[in-house]
């Protein structure tokens, strides 16, 4: 198992559509193309040097989810979600079952 972390600040008074995003396209896309995002993390206090938001999400494994982030429907849903979003970050890791930050 590998996990895609993502992780972003909301732009300001973006908060609702934002969230209607992620609710309605975001994880569904996401899911569609085989990543399952299974948390977010919301930080509402005490973020002086930390992302807003942490979304993480598993494939089975490395190749899978390079396959899916090198598809134009990844790069299209990357796009639609920084309409909303600033200080995007990325990466890929080995998958343990706690929060990976």
């Amino acid at each position: 198992m590998v996990k895609l972390l993502l992780s972003w600040d909301i732009l300001p008074d973006r908060d609702q559509e934002h969230f209607e995003f992620m609710i309605r396209e975001f994880a569904p896309r996401l899911t569609a193309l085989g990543v399952k995002p299974i948390e977010a993390w919301f930080t509402l206090y005490g973020r002086d040097n930390n992302p807003q938001i942490v979304v993480e999400a598993i494939a089975d494994d490395l190749q899978k989810m390079r396959d899916v982030l090198a598809t134009e429907e990844w790069q299209k849903l990357k796009e639609n979600l920084l309409e909303y979003v600033t200080n995007f970050n990325q990466k890929v890791i080995r998958g343990r079952p706690h929060l990976q930050l």
